[in-house]
């Protein structure tokens, strides 16, 4: 059975701004928005939403766009440069083309149409409480994460205690140095292991340091054995704090001074690195500290390309355990994507650098997840390589959010190209069968899938311009004429205004695409009269689509073609109106574009 969802249980902590003029429909929403909010603030035009945005800073804003005084576009301006990370659900009706795309531009969070859905505002708001309140724990995780972390990579004999000095946690090391059991420290004074030699400024200086200062304390201390003997340590002592700066409690770790000469035996036990050369061992233990810094997800690899280590986030992101992978191939990772980028990386660090890019996986679950990568090749003294480490930051959320984004930028792009088309009386079968044509013409292209799959986004845009042309020109029954020809010309030019100035791949092939449609490979074509391959790639192949599809299709002006004088006209205009190569590859693929064609009829 499916798990039921709580759509407002991340909502019952955050604020909310409503603004909408419309009194029935604010006072209807305000009903329903009140009971799952924290706190709800109410404007009836943008001037007094934005007033309250920058008085409360809510977590969300949900805006009607058309307002008087200030309509919602405006309103979101202002606070996107207020707080440029401001969460704005736009509430739209379908003809607010104009509106819309200008929401597009500033990247707003979301958008939804009248009649409004509140199972669709619902899921929306879910989404992003969802963001918002994760992001929230994770900085609040953060904050004690990095502290505890910054200790416990120094040392590993580790103790916690409470603000008076009660020991509340011990380690195995500690318990093994200093010969007590776990049940005689806990809720004893750390005064157990201190030794009498140990004057009293010491432990002054200590504490005036972690509980006044709160700041860390590092030294070197004699301590004792349950059995009295003296032991020495260098020991980090640190105040953990919460995110109000209070203490919530110590966290202290050792390192006996003897740590250096058993360092020395276990590189040489692992590298055959003689005792000598400690300068090894020292340059070892600096790249693996350097390394650490980067980043908390490690893998060790020998030369051989098999794990020898893995740490507890590895475990935790991958899902699998030591006996899943030690001494087995890094292969067993289920690596995801191109293997040439496998064989770059590899062959950079065997010559001895540091190799960094973003790799994908699939965990033991199946789940696909994304990982900053940096692997270094661990080297001695002489620069000979003696093993390699793998140092992963997981950026999942981010990769995700961005595909989320894309897709949300992909469906608003079809919407507006719908809207284009509906103005001219036409349906959104044509936009996606332009699409779908400009797909199969990119690959067979030789374009890549990314290329492909960025035309294919951006082609529903391709008339975009055609919302500033007059009614009467644009579903005028019969022929235009000369003058209302020129002014119908200027929609390539009104979507390319529309369009340009995006750094959004998308964007910015759909303004490619807009401006670029009506060109043609003998150079009679417009606006700007471009020939041969100076007109974009993306341009030539949405030309060839465009007159495909509408000299198929019904139109306010014409009854379409039958399809043997559409394939006559693209043989005539072979090397006139369209790229050669394109119609060559057009008949060539026949089938392929026909089965397109009658798919989405």
């Amino acid at each position: 059975m499916k798990e039921k969802i709580n759509y407002f249980e991340y909502l019952k902590d955050l604020e909310l701004l409503y603004v909408e003029d419309d009194t029935l429909i604010r006072e209807e929403l305000e009903f329903f928005l009140k009971k799952i909010v924290k706190k709800l603030y109410i404007a009836t035009n943008g001037k007094e939403g934005y007033a309250l945005y920058k008085d409360h800073k809510p977590d969300i804003v949900i805006t009607d766009i058309k307002m008087p005084v200030m309509d919602g576009i405006e309103m979101s301006k202002l606070i996107k440069s207020f707080n440029s990370n401001a969460k704005i659900i736009v509430i739209t009706s379908f003809n607010d083309a104009d509106f819309l795309f200008e929401a597009i531009k500033l990247n707003l969070t979301s958008y939804l149409t009248k009649p409004l859905d509140l199972l669709a505002l619902s899921k929306k708001l879910y989404e992003i409480s969802k963001t918002i309140s994760l992001g929230i724990q994770n900085d609040k995780n953060q904050n004690l994460l990095s502290q505890y972390k910054k200790i416990i990579d120094i040392s590993t004999i580790v103790s916690k205690g409470d603000k008076n000095g009660i020991i509340t946690y011990v380690n195995d090391a500690f318990i093994k140095i200093s010969g007590y059991k776990e049940e005689e420290l806990l809720g004893q004074h750390h005064n157990i292991v201190r030794h009498d030699d140990v004057d009293k400024e010491t432990y002054v200086d200590l504490w005036n340091t972690i509980k006044i200062k709160k700041k860390t304390w590092s030294g070197k201390i004699k301590n004792k054995t349950k059995s009295g003997d003296a032991y020495y340590v260098n020991a980090v002592i640190t105040p953990i704090l919460d995110e109000n700066g209070e203490i919530l409690e110590y966290m202290a770790l050792r390192s006996l001074i003897t740590d250096s000469e058993l360092a020395k035996e276990y590189y040489k036990k692992q590298y055959s690195i003689s005792s000598d050369k400690f300068e090894d061992i020292f340059s070892l233990s600096k790249i693996y500290e350097n390394a650490l810094d980067q980043s908390n997800i490690i893998m060790r690899l020998d030369l051989n390309k098999n794990i020898t280590y893995i740490n507890d986030e590895f475990k935790k992101i991958t899902g699998y355990q030591e006996e899943d992978l030690l001494h087995k191939s890094y292969l067993n990772l289920n690596y995801i994507g191109d293997d040439t980028i496998l064989s770059e990386m590899w062959n950079e660090v065997e010559n001895g650098n540091i190799w960094k890019g973003t790799i994908s996986n699939k965990a033991k679950d199946g789940k696909i997840y994304y990982s900053l990568t940096t692997l270094v090749p661990l080297k001695n003294k002489d620069n000979k390589i003696l093993e390699y480490m793998s140092i992963r930051q997981d950026i999942s959320d981010v990769i995700n959010l961005h595909k989320e984004l894309e897709d949300t930028q992909r469906e608003i792009i079809y919407k507006l190209g719908e809207i284009g088309e509906t103005r001219s009386k036409e349906t959104g079968f044509h936009v996606k069968r332009v699409a779908k044509y400009s797909y199969l013409f990119a690959i067979k292209m030789g374009l890549t899938e990314e290329e492909a799959k960025v035309l294919e986004d951006a082609s529903p845009m391709h008339d975009i311009g055609k919302i500033g042309i007059p009614d009467y020109i644009l579903n005028k029954p019969g022929a235009l004429t000369t003058e209302e020809f020129i002014i119908m010309k200027t929609h390539a030019e009104i979507g390319f205004e529309m369009l340009r100035g995006s750094n959004r791949k998308i964007l910015k092939a759909s303004e490619i695409v807009a401006y670029e449609h009506h060109e043609k490979w003998d150079g009679s074509g417009y606006p700007r009269g471009l020939k041969g391959t100076k007109i974009h790639i993306y341009g030539r192949i949405t030309a060839i689509c465009d007159v495909f599809d509408a000299l198929g299709s019904d139109r306010c002006y014409k009854k379409a073609w039958p399809l043997d004088k559409i394939l006559d006209l693209f043989k005539r205009e072979r090397a006139k109106h369209f790229d050669p190569l394109l119609v060559d590859i057009f008949f060539e693929n026949l089938d392929e574009f026909l089965l397109i064609k009658n798919k989405y009829k």
